[in-house]
């Protein structure tokens, strides 16, 4: 665990053989929100962090970007210790999530829809992921300027607590929005990356990233 960026903390599993490193997020304010549940053995291994960063607070929200095991694998145990935080997430992940039996109550989100709290306010952009490339979200929190990348912005290696620095600009064109199958998709995924001004990008694999001018 590391407070990686004021508000926010980082927890990380190492995927073995490969070294992926894999994070999750816990952004901490009157309404503590996390990001990602991490597959069932990080949660297994956050859940005692997060519950002491937490202290007399509960989860109010668990995002979710796409249905993937390292998103959300570990949502039924987040949810065993937290009932009444909220899943948010697309409406194609909200359906495998009832279908599973993983959750009943699910937020969905549209792209540019707006969630908002407290002491917290994310807006949400389109994201074709790479189960079968159905409609993810991709989560920007505006109060503090910080990009949730998701799959994107990948890079492998052990990464935990790791930033480094780049300018938006060539932030956006190492993403991997080019490795989409469709040119329509690529562009699609650029342009709203284009309208974005972050400060801060909190990386699913890799080094975080410090966005310079």
């Amino acid at each position: 665990m590391t407070k990686i960026y004021p508000d926010l903390y980082q927890f990380t599993d190492i995927l073995e053989p490969i070294k992926l490193s894999t994070h999750q997020y816990l952004l901490l304010t009157d309404e503590p929100v996390l990001i990602q549940t991490g597959a069932v053995p990080q949660a297994q291994a956050s859940l005692p962090q997060i519950a002491e960063l937490l202290g007399d607070k509960t989860l109010k929200y668990i995002l979710i970007s796409h249905f993937e095991s390292d998103e959300c694998g570990g949502l039924s145990l987040v949810l065993k210790e937290y009932p009444d935080a909220v899943p948010v997430c697309s409406e194609v992940t909200a359906r495998q999530l009832w279908g599973f039996g993983i959750a009943e109550k699910i937020e969905i989100r549209k792209p540019g829809e707006i969630l908002s709290g407290n002491d917290f306010e994310f807006r949400t952009i389109a994201y074709p992921s790479e189960m079968h490339l159905w409609e993810g979200v991709l989560l920007m929190e505006t109060k503090r300027g910080i990009f949730f990348s998701s799959d994107l912005m990948f890079q492998m290696g052990e990464t935990h607590g790791q930033i480094s620095e780049m300018r938006w600009e060539d932030a956006v064109n190492a993403s991997g929005a080019d490795q989409l199958p469709a040119p329509e998709m690529q562009q699609k995924l650029l342009e709203d990356f284009r309208v974005l001004n972050p400060t801060f990008v909190a990386s699913g694999h890799g080094p975080c990233i410090r966005i310079t001018n």
